[in-house]
């Protein structure tokens, strides 16, 4: 297999384009919300992520490579890696928004409240890097016990709520832009066609977007930064993280820190798992924990966000993108984090102009679960699809309440606001319970699903057994309100939850003797796992 295949362009555009929508998101926080120094976004915090992206591509890449050559295969796709998007609102707004908060209560300037709000994050992104580095080394013990419907309708939930309904809404926003490049992303992608001359769809649907955003006064960004380009060379700083780490805010924010790694490593191992449902191998320890790897450089560097595998590869390869566009991904980063172009490409290319390869990558990684497992198990595939999309809920309704004003110390979002949704037939603490620990929740669901489906029911039982056990520690469901709104209170046992998931461990434990074949199973007029006929 080569290095470069034409394939990689199409893949690169996608992947660049996935992770530069992070990036520009985060500087975007970074600066409006955190209030944190241009000096500290393009000086510190773009450098590290350059650095932290360098190393995890160029090493799936070469994995790529010793994998083709192994099987002689030459269809091998690189796993894609990039910034987990998950995490860095997480970060944002439930680690250094409440440090910069209470630091600012503590009578400290904005520019030292930063600092601090900072200072935590890098922790953050530290304690997360470390749970999937060591996580590494037993995650293909989950993976081997975990029924691929519980893996794959996780990251589908992911795909269709927290990657692809934002991009939905802003492509029916601005459909002059919108609409146009999603069908040309639709033609090409889905269609299997491509442009005379050769050029590839992700290439036609940028130009085309950027000239049509231009043209309509959508582009430029008012907001970016357009200063010029100069070197910004990574630099340690380890003392700041150091100092962070001694100041308590491992310990404080363990609450955050401990389920973002966890989300992190096992939503990485799901991403894992589908590439290995579209046909590429690869081994879960090392690919997990150069992951990690990834993240503790990011933070000693200074960013404050964790990186992943990401989603998507079966898109990323069914554009015929191999081992190339990793690399090129990795130079493209290098290029605009080190030298400060980032501001430049903000003001030049809108999001609108290549939104449409992120919903396409959504799509493929939905109908990916559906496609890659039994047809039996379609149903669990549903069900586990189901947390995903109350965690993009939940995200939603804070994001509407902050629009409102509400997250401030001056006016938090309490519990007296759940009257209110309630009036509206809207039972928002459902929401909130499930958006804590979806991940587990989602895998878990699906797997107590799939377990029905084959009528293996104590297996079911063991696994609806680990759900109260998550729930018992604060993994799942539990939260506790804050002037930010609500956030997972480790440690703080969801009892009512743990006691309906005893309720369906005892259920099914007890299945055997309380329960009979259906009449249709006796009578072998319809399969195990068989939807029922209207």
């Amino acid at each position: 297999m080569r290095w470069f295949v034409r394939g990689d362009i199409d893949g690169f555009f996608g992947l660049a384009l996935d992770n530069l929508v992070q990036v520009l998101l985060l500087v975007g926080l970074c600066g409006g919300v955190l209030g944190f120094p241009a000096e500290l976004i393009y000086g510190r915090m773009l450098p590290a992520i350059a650095i932290s992206l360098v190393v995890g591509n160029v090493f799936y890449a070469w994995q790529a490579k010793r994998l083709a050559a192994r099987t002689g295969r030459t269809d091998i796709c690189a796993l894609p890696y990039g910034i987990n998007t998950v995490s860095l609102i997480a970060h944002v707004f439930l680690v250094m928004l409440p440090v910069k908060l209470l630091a600012k209560d503590a009578g400290m300037s904005d520019a030292e409240a930063a600092m601090e709000a900072w200072k935590a994050g890098l922790v953050a992104c530290l304690g997360s890097g470390l749970i999937e580095f060591f996580g590494s080394f037993i995650a293909q013990t989950i993976r081997r016990i975990t029924p691929r419907a519980a893996l794959l309708s996780t990251l589908a939930g992911i795909a269709i709520g927290l990657v692809s309904m934002g991009f939905v809404f802003r492509t029916f926003a601005h459909p002059e832009v919108g609409i146009i490049t999603l069908g040309i992303i639709l033609l090409t992608y889905f269609g299997g066609v491509r442009f005379k001359g050769g050029l590839p769809g992700g290439f036609v649907a940028i130009a085309v977007g950027t000239a049509i955003a231009w043209a309509l006064g959508i582009a430029p960004n008012a907001a970016a930064d357009v200063s010029p380009p100069r070197w910004l060379p990574p630099v340690l700083v380890l003392d700041d993280l150091w100092a962070a780490v001694n100041a308590g805010y491992f310990v404080k924010y363990l609450a955050i820190i401990l389920p973002m790694g966890l989300f992190n490593l096992l939503g990485s191992l799901q991403n894992i798992e589908s590439a290995e449902a579209a046909g590429d191998s690869y081994p879960t320890a090392p690919s997990l924990a150069v992951n990690g790897l990834g993240t503790i450089l990011a933070a000693a560097f200074g960013s404050p966000f964790p990186t992943t595998i990401y989603i998507g590869h079966p898109g990323w390869k069914g554009l015929g993108a191999r081992a190339g566009y990793s690399i090129l991904n990795a130079v493209f980063f290098a290029a605009v984090c080190l030298t400060g172009v980032l501001g430049v490409i903000h003001y030049v290319i809108p999001i609108d102009a290549g939104m449409a390869i992120v919903l396409y990558i959504g799509i493929v990684i939905a109908a990916q679960a559906f496609q890659a497992v039994p047809k039996a198990h379609a149903p669990a595939v549903v069900v586990g699809l189901l947390p995903g999309l109350a965690a993009w809920g939940t995200l939603l309704t804070m994001q509407a309440l902050r629009a409102a004003g509400y997250g401030t110390p001056e006016k938090p979002i309490s519990p007296d606001l759940l009257k209110a949704f309630w009036a509206q037939d809207n039972w928002i603490d459902g929401a909130f319970a499930l958006n804590e620990g979806f991940i587990l929740t989602s895998m878990i669901l699906s797997a107590v699903t799939v377990c029905i489906i084959e009528r293996d029911f104590r297996r079911g039982s063991a696994w609806a057994t680990s759900a109260a056990a998550f729930s018992a520690v604060g993994l799942m469901h539990s939260y506790s309100w804050t002037p930010a709104g609500p956030a997972m209170a480790l440690g703080k046992g969801a009892w009512g939850w743990v006691i309906g998931y005893l309720a369906v461990a005892i259920l099914l434990f007890a299945a055997p003797w309380i329960t009979e074949p259906g009449a249709d199973h006796e009578t072998g007029e319809a399969s195990k796992g068989s939807l029922p006929q209207s």
